[in-house]
């Protein structure tokens, strides 16, 4: 049996029909178009963001292969020379121009004490007085034995004077007989005496010059002895060997004191200060007298004071490797004090003055202290010097580098031999 098939607008009126009634729903060409417009929008906002960020990762990979690749930039700077024209700052001891102790020449007891620390005196003004008692007695003595020794002087002179009227007698004499024997008058055993007797009266004589000179001895000795006591007894009146100010009393009223071990006083003279300095050897072959000198202490700030050196030792102390110089200060209004320390400024004029290095370019390594120097083709040598004076932030170098050469500040890693850099001058920084 042959099935009858409904045609289209009864199969759509059957399935209306047969569906229940609900809401409008779209149909799958619907769908399918706005899922694919989903999936587009989303590959066209990841192609659009992946593909800035693949050339920015690129780009930046580049860069880091190019940095690699390119030489280390560092600083350099090139070596000069210290100015011809150096001042240095040394330490120094501020004593008196002239300074001295005194003692007493006479043993006794202090009888008046006329001076006291810190008063100014004059050049032989009175300072103390000494009782002495025993110094006279020994004076009164002294005169006594030379009064003896003139008598004495006196005594051998008139013995002198009849020995030679003796000696004349016997000469006149003599002759006589001599004059007889020749005539046979006399007999010459009677010449013989006579001409004996002249002889011994002759030697008398010179016996009695020889006694006048050892007496004129006696008495140039009396007199010494009591003009040395003389001296002794006016040593009972101390005074100021020179004009200045008292910087020590050890004595007072009725102290006993003994001849050249008591310490009187002490006395300076302040108008003038010499100032003791140790130059190094590096700056002592330009130090010459007369050149000026700047002095500061430390209790006057602000005040500068200003000297010349007077001298040199021209010679250096073998154990430190300095020089002792001396500088003068005038002092006249008495602001230094004796015994300060002072700072001491010298400028001189150098005719090789040395170069000049960073203290932080030194690298120090068992081999030695070495600086990294650039050459012409901008690579690292590690050279041996040999440092001087030290300045804080820079440092004389003695040996091993030469005036233009080009090296490295603060180094670090940098410091290896024949690595290429790219220099920048320092200025450039």
């Amino acid at each position: 049996m042959r099935s009858i098939k409904p045609s289209e607008s009864e199969s759509d009126e059957i399935e209306l029909q047969a569906r229940p009634q609900s809401r409008w729903h779209p149909s799958n060409h619907t769908i399918w178009a706005i899922a694919l417009a989903i999936v587009v929008a989303i590959i066209i906002a990841f192609l659009g963001g992946y593909i800035p960020l693949a050339k920015r990762k690129a780009l930046i990979a580049g860069e880091a292969l190019e940095r690699q690749e390119a030489l280390p930039r560092v600083r350099v700077v090139q070596l000069t020379r210290a100015p011809r024209a150096s001042e240095m700052d040394l330490p120094g001891n501020i004593q008196a121009i002239t300074e001295a102790p005194i003692l007493a020449r006479a043993n006794g007891y202090i009888k008046r004490r006329m001076a006291d620390i810190g008063d100014r005196v004059a050049a032989g003004q009175p300072l103390v007085e000494i009782e002495a008692p025993e110094l006279d007695e020994q004076v009164r003595q002294a005169q006594a034995a030379r009064e003896q020794a003139r008598a004495g002087l006196e005594g051998a002179l008139a013995n002198l004077e009849q020995g030679r009227a003796n000696m004349e007698l016997a000469r006149v004499t003599a002759q006589r007989y001599a004059n007889l024997v020749t005539q046979g008058a006399v007999s010459r055993q009677e010449n013989d005496v006579y001409q004996a007797q002249y002889q011994a009266q002759t030697a008398s004589v010179n016996a009695l010059e020889k006694a006048i000179a050892a007496q004129r001895s006696n008495v140039g000795a009396a007199e010494a002895n009591l003009a040395r006591l003389e001296s002794m007894r006016s040593y009972r009146l101390v005074k100021a060997p020179f004009a200045g100010v008292i910087t020590l009393r050890n004595v007072d009223v009725g102290a006993l004191v003994t001849s050249g071990s008591t310490l009187l006083f002490r006395i300076a003279q302040m108008e003038t200060l010499r100032i003791y300095i140790n130059v190094p050897q590096s700056n002592a072959s330009f130090i010459r007298p007369g050149e000026t000198a700047t002095l500061r202490v430390s209790n006057l700030p602000g005040r500068i004071f200003t000297g010349a050196v007077a001298r040199t030792a021209n010679s250096l102390d073998p154990g430190s490797r300095t020089m002792l110089v001396e500088v003068h200060v005038a002092n006249r209004d008495r602001a230094l004090l004796p015994g300060m320390y002072a700072q001491v400024s010298l400028s001189n004029t150098r005719d090789h003055p040395p170069l000049l290095l960073p203290s932080d370019a030194l690298v120090v390594r068992p081999e030695g202290t070495l600086a990294a120097v650039i050459d012409s083709d901008h690579t690292v040598h590690l050279r041996k010097i040999q440092v001087g004076r030290d300045y804080g932030d820079r440092m004389e170098v003695v040996s091993g580098l030469q005036e233009g050469d080009t090296v490295i500040p603060s180094p670090g890693d940098l410091a290896r031999e024949g690595l290429k850099v790219d220099p920048v001058p320092e200025e450039a920084k």
